[in-house]
């Protein structure tokens, strides 16, 4: 089953269930999906992947919402607990990531391999390693791993 019906399969439950927060969520993703569908230019297929990033995406703009909302203190706090909810509902969807030691291991692989030893060729690695391990690494940690190595 692909995610895409995984999704609406979830929606009807949730409705079923009378299940709000879960509904909300679901239809928050089944917009996005739909938007990147009939965005200019796009004449691809809808498959795992496209839900997977437009899953991806969400979550990453959740987070800094979330981030926003604690700095506001006791005003965001039912914020941040809807905020939580959506980030773990997406997080199940999304592939796992690697564990720290993976991630370090593969960037010095990819430092050794590109020969790279200057701390402004950092972006390099990044968009090598996320070629590769996208959905699975975030974009800000290999280059955090990556100017640490460097700098050793």
């Amino acid at each position: 089953m692909g995610l895409e019906q995984e999704l609406n399969d979830t929606l009807t439950q949730a409705i079923k269930q009378k299940d709000t927060r879960t509904a909300d969520v679901v239809r928050m993703l089944k917009t996005r999906l739909q938007e990147r569908r009939t965005a200019k230019g796009f004449s691809g297929q809808v498959d795992d992947a496209l839900v997977l990033d437009v899953i991806g995406a969400y979550r990453k703009q959740l987070q800094k919402a979330m981030a926003e909302f604690e700095k506001a203190g006791e005003r965001g706090a039912a914020h941040v607990a809807q905020l939580r909810f959506e980030i773990e509902f997406c997080e199940r969807h999304l592939p796992k990531g690697l564990d720290p030691a993976a991630l370090r291991q593969i960037v010095r692989e990819r430092l050794g391999a590109l020969g790279i030893t200057d701390l402004k060729q950092a972006g390099r690695v990044v968009g090598d390693v996320m070629k590769t391990h996208k959905g699975q690494v975030d974009a800000a940690e290999v280059k955090r791993v990556a100017e640490e190595l460097l700098q050793s």
